[in-house]
């Protein structure tokens, strides 16, 4: 919790290392977590530094593990997750067998693939010739029968019977050659191309080129990619050497197979079950190829992320190595980190570990060294806090040693959410679904999932969690529950009137002074319910939230105030805490404080008991008016309900109640009290703008002085030492401080008295922005009851007043509940949450966090090999 209250004291250290332990050090180290190195070769280039072969070395093995990585995930195997603690970086002497391990388990897999793409290219020739000697068998048995051909000229009744003439002596005579022989050429193309491959062999023959073809019903798998290919067996007829010459390039062209083809039927025949036996020997191999390489690829994939770890430890390390610098000597590694003063301990033991693994017998040693650099900022959080501790450093990392927002938001964030939200039903939600969370999130932790939203949910969960509960504890305070209350104590309100009376005065005020009714004793907790049936609920609740918002806020804010002394006293500015501190905390506490006060007071002092004295209901004055009349220094505020009348009311007595005038002021020296609080306002207006420029003028000139008189004493006791007497300088010089400076020696007078001046109007009138900013709390949580009361009576009151014992109206119930349900999760849990969430952040980043909160620090971050995977893994 001291870390959470203020940063972790820092320190920087000089790391001297042998060569031969640096990278068991470092990585020691970096399963630490608990240094972050400086950059001392900034000026080299990042390729001239020590280690940068063995960075390509590990961006070498990084590659090949992709590539095995990509392979396994081809090929649909599963790659096994690693389940309890990460590997560690591997030794210097297991480097060369992980690398040898990788680059042969690379070389496999690779001759795997080009042996399964060389017996599939076989597989797809011969399957391709099959369906031409299939294909071809159906063309010229049709062509025997009937003699049609496909003529690209378009002019089959011409050509036909000169086809057929050809063809049948073909068939007649297939050993005959001659000059006026028809010869023909088969293959594959694939089918989008048969189109333009048709109109070609169309121009370049005349048409005097006579093409058959026919689709493949069943795609042919690509050797290389996996993929499906549609294809289309033709066959052309043509005469001529010179015509075969063309068709052939023409194929090259379109990227057509082609297959030798017999003229004889017996031929093609015999042809087609040589390839039909050749097609199953080869479909054998390589089913037991494939068997072979998901042995090989299962035995890898258990081993992928143990390598991919590995690899990327080592790398991590020798980036980090290359931070360093060499002595002289070439001898010792030299580094600079800061480490948390805590941690050193830790940081030495990591350096002892890595010269013992590595049988140097120099030890390495840490030195801390002074700077007067800011060291990084680093609060130490667990999984509790650390949410808490990122809204904070989403607005601005503290600067070093300053106080720590994230401690107080634990308690005030919930709170003032739970304000606005106000709701024990939707707050009994949130806080289900943030135990969920927290109590699976062993198991959730460990699925990776890439929707934002969902991470950010989880990484909330104990936020998540404390709101719902502290919203269920004002749903409690609020009475309310889903737009319902609950009578739990029984109301302190009862009706004695007759069922005429009841009935003849719709709107029926019962006042509590006279009503027999009433017990006059308040209900024990939260309002009392029977509030939720009273026609004047918004105006109740309205007042009634408005000055809570007020009241929270104004003490919201002194609190922030107050915690600046925290930084004045701890920086050592004794200053800041009489010209700036105490003339703000007056401001605040001497307007908004006093206007708090006063509506407390208001509820004390009047009420129904008081009726016919001066602190009954009607006398009370408004507070928004007194505190007006109060700033503009108007006199007495009157009282605007004066000159109503005593409301009649229906009952039996018969007693009058005395009319008189109120009082202007609720208590005796409200008035002197009021001039008092405003006089010190404003005195402390010229404090804040003239105090602290005034004091480092004043500063900066007895600076000037003592410096002055100590170069005149100076050079008094070198006159006095030439001739050997001794100074009394000397013994006071000892004691003699430099005094205190607040780093505003290099500006001059102007510009210090405009960055005051800048500061005080801004304090001034944000204290009255700030104010009025907390009335969302009253607002929002307005805006949910009503919300949530219209969501109640327009849908699910529509299904409860069509029950009547029969299916339908159950029906009715069922779809009523649901619609209900849906739209009180997506709209009051959901978009509600988020809007109160939204406004809680705001409340604490502007009005609470800007008293006391510079924000100019950076974050610590550590070399840590757990926080370098994850950063790599979100981005992957």
């Amino acid at each position: 919790m001291g870390s959470m209250f203020r940063s972790e004291e820092m320190a920087l250290c000089q790391l001297f290392i042998q060569p031969e332990a640096g990278y068991l050090s470092v990585s020691e180290l970096g399963e630490t977590g608990t240094v972050q190195f400086r950059d001392l070769n900034s000026n080299v280039n990042y390729f001239q530094r020590k280690f940068v072969n063995e960075v390509r070395r590990c961006d070498e093995m990084e590659r090949k593990l992709r590539y095995i990585e990509a392979e396994v995930k081809k090929d649909g195997v599963l790659i096994s997750e690693i389940v309890g603690e990460l590997p560690r970086a591997p030794n210097p002497r297991e480097v060369i067998d992980l690398e040898a391990h990788i680059e042969k388990t690379e070389h496999d897999i690779l001759e795997l693939s080009y042996n399964a793409v060389n017996l599939k290219s076989n597989y797809l020739e011969l399957s391709e010739l099959r369906h031409v000697l299939e294909k071809t068998q159906v063309f010229f048995t049709e062509s025997k029968n009937q003699g049609s051909f496909l003529f690209l000229d378009q002019q089959e009744e011409a050509n036909d019977s000169i086809t057929r003439a050809l063809i049948n002596e073909e068939q007649q005579y297939p050993s005959t050659t001659g000059r006026g022989r028809l010869e023909f050429v088969a293959g594959v193309v694939n089918r989008e191309r048969v189109p333009a491959f048709e109109r070609m062999l169309w121009r370049i023959s005349r048409g005097n080129v006579f093409l058959r073809q026919a689709e493949l019903e069943k795609p042919l798998e690509d050797p290389n990619t996996g993929n499906g290919i549609y294809k289309t067996v033709f066959v052309a007829f043509f005469q001529g050497e010179q015509l075969k010459s063309r068709i052939k390039k023409v194929c090259a062209g379109f990227h057509a197979s082609l297959y030798p083809c017999p003229h004889s039927n017996a031929e093609r025949l015999e042809m087609l079950k040589g390839v039909r036996t050749r097609l199953e020997d080869l479909n054998l191999v390589l089913n037991q190829t494939h068997d072979h390489r998901q042995r090989v690829l299962h035995n890898v994939a258990k081993e992928i992320p143990n390598w991919s770890i590995m690899v990327r430890k080592m790398k991590a390390i020798y980036h980090t190595m290359n931070l360093f610098n060499m002595d002289v000597t070439k001898k010792c590694l030299i580094g600079e980190c800061w480490v948390p003063i805590a941690d050193l301990g830790v940081v030495q033991n990591c350096l002892t570990e890595g010269s013992r693994l590595c049988g140097s017998s120099i030890p390495s040693f840490l030195n801390v060294i002074h700077t007067d650099e800011d060291p990084p900022t680093f609060n130490r959080t667990n999984k509790f806090t650390r949410g808490f501790q990122n809204l904070i450093d989403s607005y601005g990392v503290a600067s070093y040693r300053e106080a720590n927002p994230a401690l107080y938001t634990i308690i005030t964030f919930p709170f003032l959410f739970s304000v606005m939200f106000g709701d024990s039903g939707h707050g009994l939600i949130l806080t289900l679904f943030g135990a969920w969370m927290v109590i699976w999130e062993k198991k959730l932790s460990t699925k990776k999932s890439d929707n934002e939203i969902w991470n950010i949910f989880f990484a909330g969960r104990y936020i998540i969690l404390l709101m719902g509960c502290f919203s269920i504890y004002t749903g409690i305070i609020y009475n309310d529950i889903f737009s319902k209350s609950m009578n739990i104590f029984g109301s302190s309100w009862g009706v004695e009137f007759d069922w005429k009376t009841l009935h003849a005065n719709k709107h029926l005020q019962p006042d509590p002074a006279e009503i027999a009714g009433y017990k006059r004793v308040p209900y024990p907790m939260g309002l009392d319910p029977v509030w939720a049936l009273a026609e004047n609920k918004i105006i109740f609740l309205n007042s009634y939230k408005m000055k809570l918002s007020i009241i929270f806020g104004v003490v919201h804010m002194i609190f922030g105030v107050c915690v600046s002394v925290i930084n004045i006293v701890h920086f050592k500015k004794y200053s800041s805490l009489l010209l700036e501190f105490l003339p703000q905390l007056l401001f605040l506490i001497a307007l908004f404080a006093y206007m708090a006060a006063l509506m407390i007071i208001k509820w004390i002092l009047y009420s129904a008991d008081q009726k016919g004295t001066i602190y009954e209901p009607r006398c009370a004055p408004s507070v928004l008016i007194t505190f007006i009349n109060m700033m503009l220094n108007n006199g007495p505020s009157g009282n605007s309900s004066s000159s109503n009348s005593t409301a009649n009311l229906p009952n039996s007595t018969n007693q009058t109640t005395p009319f008189f005038d109120c009082p202007t002021f609720m208590y005796s020296g409200q008035e002197e009290l009021q001039n008092a609080c405003i006089y010190a306002a404003l005195l402390c207006i010229p404090v804040l703008l003239f105090g602290k420029p005034l004091y480092i003028v004043l500063n900066n000139f007895w600076l000037k002085s003592r410096r002055h008189q100590n170069n005149s004493n100076s050079s008094h006791d070198i006159e006095l030492q030439s001739n050997n007497i001794p100074s009394n300088g000397e013994a006071a010089g000892a004691s003699r401080g430099n005094g205190h400076h607040d780093g505003h020696g290099d500006e001059s007078f102007g510009d210090i008295m405009i960055h005051q001046a800048i500061h005080t109007v801004e304090y001034v009138l944000s204290t009255v922005s700030h104010t009025a900013s907390y009335l969302r709390l009253w607002a929002l949580s307005l805006a949910h009851a009503q919300l949530s009361e219209v969501l109640w009576t327009k849908v699910l009151s529509i299904g409860t007043k069509a029950v009547g014992g029969n299916f339908i109206a159950s029906i009715y119930l069922f779809i009523a509940f649901a619609v209900w349900a849906f739209f009180t999760v997506a709209i009051l849990v959901t978009m509600e949450g988020l809007s109160a969430f939204l406004h809680t952040l705001r409340l604490h980043w502007v009005e609470f966090m800007s008293k006391f909160y510079d924000g100019q620090g950076h974050l610590f971050q550590p070399f840590c090999f757990k926080s370098i995977i994850d950063t790599e893994d979100e981005e992957d």
